[in-house]
């Protein structure tokens, strides 16, 4: 008589997350260019408008060198709306797979914005490679910082992600919604300007945005010369708890029916 192995729920739940992250690899990366294209892609992007600030700035914006200023604002921009898209269709793309009971929308969350989270790690590796290769002088005064900056921006792309996720089970035209909203963050969320770039009558129209407060944190961590005018790392916190809180509690109440419809 065949023994049958009873695994623990924890085990079972960490299987499921690493075979719908290797889903989501081969489905984002079926092409030539594969995996390199999420690297290389906002790379060239950074180094573009580098050239195009440093002609205006001399190579220096605000005390702290131009590359590294487009970077902190661009890499963490994008990482915000790229997450935020990835998840909302976390759900609806890994439906099929909630027909086993092992399976629940809160493993393809974790998965998809996990994935999302490793493919910044290694463009975050380039960026520091092509850095000593054009001699730009990378300074982080306070490296734990800027890497709960960039945990508090994950967490809070992948809550607000899976709040559109649950939505578009209800109504798929939320996606149109989505993409309404988020096309303007990337210009108001501090990749290309400082707050000092713009009159002080006109921040209370961004200042509630806090992936602004995440970019401008992440500056001074690294340059403590920038300076910190006009931003809170409390709001930033608490707003990241909140919005993780309020999805967590939408998920527990709608998840069964979501994947039902």
């Amino acid at each position: 008589m065949a023994l049958v192995k009873k695994r623990s729920t924890l085990s079972v739940w960490k299987d499921v997350i690493f075979a719908i992250f290797l889903r989501e690899i081969r489905s984002k990366f079926n092409d030539k260019l594969g995996i390199s294209w999420s690297v290389v892609s906002p790379l060239a992007f950074i180094l573009a408008l580098t050239f195009m600030r440093s002609n205006v700035d001399g190579g220096t914006t605000h005390t702290m060198p131009t590359f590294f200023f487009m970077v902190y604002g661009i890499l963490l921009t994008q990482f915000f709306i790229t997450t935020v898209s990835s998840v909302s269709g976390a759900i609806k793309s890994n439906m099929a797979l909630f027909a086993f009971r092992q399976v629940q929308p809160i493993s393809a969350v974790i998965a998809v914005s996990g994935f999302e989270l490793l493919s910044k790690f290694f463009v975050v590796s380039l960026i520091i490679i092509v850095a000593y290769f054009l001699k730009v002088e990378l300074a982080i005064n306070n490296p734990m910082g800027i890497v709960m900056i960039f945990f508090q921006v994950w967490l809070l792309a992948t809550s607000i992600g899976m709040l559109f996720a649950l939505t578009r089970c209800y109504i798929p035209e939320i996606d149109k919604i989505r993409t309404l909203i988020l096309r303007p963050i990337f210009f108001i969320s501090g990749a290309f300007f400082s707050l000092r770039d713009i009159p002080v009558d006109a921040w209370k129209f961004i200042i509630w945005n806090p992936v602004l407060h995440a970019v401008e944190f992440t500056r001074y961590y690294a340059y403590p010369t920038y300076g910190k005018i006009g931003v809170s790392i409390e709001y930033l916190s608490i707003s990241t708890l909140v919005i993780f809180f309020f999805s967590m509690c939408c998920y527990h109440a709608l998840w069964k029916s979501a994947i039902s419809r």
